[in-house]
C-alpha cells in the first residue's frame, strides 16, 4: 500500500507539472497572438499617422483618442507631431512610405499642397485616411475612381466633421438666441476669430456662417440679407488661446463698444477672448455674446460659469473610427468615402447636465 501510495503521489505530481506547463504554453501562444495580430486581421498592421500638433484642447483629445484606439486594436502606430508645419507632415509621410507601412492617416495643417505626396502614396500602393480636416477641392465624394485629377481620389477615406455645417449651426444658434439676449438692439455687430488660414476647418466654418446669413462666402466683412447681422471684424487667431486673447484685445481697442457677438472658430480662441473681455472691464456672455466651436471641457466650464454662451460640437474622439476604417480597407471591405461624426450643440441651458459625461 505504501508503494502504491508513493506511485500515485508521483503520478499526481507529474500531471500537475504537465498541466502547469500546458497552461503556460497556452498563455505564451495567446501572448504571441495578442502581440502579432491586429483585431480583425490575420497579422499585426503598421499605421503611420501625421498629426498637426497640439494647438488646442481639441487636438490633444484627438491625439489621445488615436493613440488609445491603436493600442486597443493592437496596431503598430508610428506617430508624428508636425508642430503646425506642413513641411514636417510631408517629411513624415515620405518616411512612412520608406518604412513601407500598411496604411497612412493624416490631418492636414492646410488644404493645399497635397497632390504630390498623396500620389506618392498611391504609387507605393499605400492607402491613406484623411482625418478631421480635408484637402482643397475635396467634397468627400468620388464619382469616377479612375480620375487622378479629382482630389477625392488622392485619399481612400475621410473621417471627420462637416465644417460648413458647423458654421451654419453657429449662425442658426445666433439668430435664434441673440435677439432675446440683447433685446435693446436691432442690428448686431459681429467680431470673428478665424482659425488657421487655409485650413479646411477655417474655410468651412467661415463659409457656412456666411452662407446662412446671406453674406457672400468670399467676403470677410458684410451684412446679412435681412440687415440684422453685421460682421465688422474678422481676423485669424490661429486656433490658439494665446492668439485668441491677443486678437480680441486688438478688437476691443479699435471697437470698444461696438461688438455685440463674438464667433470664435474654436473654443480655445473663445476662452482666450473671454480673458481679454474681462480685462477690458466688460462682462463676457452679456456685454458680448460668445459662441465657439468644439465643445471641449474648457468651454463647458465657461458655459456653466456663465462666461460663454454656446459651443457647437466638433467631435475629436475619432480614433476608433480611424482604426476600424483602416482594418476594413486592408481587408478589402467597402468603406464610406466620408465617415461623418455625430455631434450636438450646447449652451447655458444644457451644458451643466451634459458636462459630467464629457470625455474631452
Amino acid at each position: 500500500m505504501k508503494k502504491l501510495l508513493a506511485v500515485l503521489l508521483v503520478l499526481a505530481a507529474v500531471l500537475f507539472v504537465f498541466a502547469a506547463c500546458s497552461k503556460k504554453a497556452e498563455a505564451g501562444v495567446e501572448q504571441a497572438r495578442s502581440t502579432d495580430v491586429t483585431q480583425g486581421m490575420d497579422r499585426k498592421i503598421v499605421m503611420g499617422y501625421s498629426q498637426i500638433g497640439a494647438e488646442s484642447e481639441w487636438r490633444t483629445a484627438c491625439t489621445n483618442s488615436v493613440q488609445a484606439a491603436a493600442k486597443e486594436w493592437n496596431i503598430d502606430l508610428r506617430f508624428s507631431d508636425a508642430q503646425q508645419q506642413q513641411q514636417n507632415q510631408l517629411q513624415a509621410i515620405r518616411t512612412f512610405i520608406q518604412q513601407k507601412v500598411d496604411i497612412i492617416a493624416f490631418t492636414p495643417v492646410v488644404e493645399t499642397g497635397w497632390e504630390a505626396i498623396l500620389k506618392e502614396c498611391l504609387d507605393a500602393g499605400i492607402p491613406t485616411i484623411c482625418v478631421d480636416r480635408s484637402i482643397e477641392g475635396s467634397d468627400r465624394i468620388s464619382t469616377n475612381p479612375n480620375d487622378t485629377s479629382d482630389p477625392d481620389n488622392w485619399f481612400t477615406a475621410f473621417i471627420g466633421s462637416d465644417m460648413e455645417q458647423e458654421g451654419n449651426r453657429v449662425a442658426k444658434w445666433m439668430m435664434a438666441n441673440v435677439p432675446a439676449l440683447k433685446p435693446d438692439k436691432t442690428v448686431y455687430n459681429i467680431a470673428e476669430l478665424q482659425g488657421t488660414v487655409g485650413s479646411s476647418a477655417m474655410t468651412g466654418r467661415f463659409k457656412g456662417f456666411r452662407d446662412t446669413l446671406g453674406i457672400p462666402a468670399a467676403t470677410a466683412l458684410g451684412t446679412s440679407s435681412d440687415g440684422k447681422y453685421k460682421i465688422i471684424l474678422s481676423q485669424t487667431g490661429d486656433f490658439t488661446r494665446a492668439q485668441g486673447k491677443q486678437v480680441m484685445e486688438a478688437f476691443l481697442k479699435s471697437n470698444p463698444d461696438d461688438i455685440d457677438v463674438l464667433f470664435a472658430h474654436n473654443d480655445d480662441m473663445a476662452i482666450g477672448a473671454i480673458q481679454a473681455i474681462q480685462e477690458a472691464g466688460k462682462v463676457p456672455a452679456k456685454d458680448i455674446i460668445i459662441i465657439g466651436v468644439d465643445a471641449v471641457k474648457g468651454a463647458f466650464e465657461a458655459m456653466v460659469a456663465g462666461t460663454m454662451n454656446a459651443s457647437i460640437e466638433c467631435n475629436p474622439l475619432l480614433g476608433p473610427q480611424v482604426m476600424e476604417t483602416a482594418v476594413k480597407i486592408l481587408n478589402g471591405q467597402p468603406v464610406e468615402k466620408w465617415v461623418v461624426s455625430n455631434e450636438s450643440d450646447y449652451d447655458q441651458t444644457n451644458a451643466a447636465a451634459a458636462f459630467p459625461s464629457r470625455q474631452y
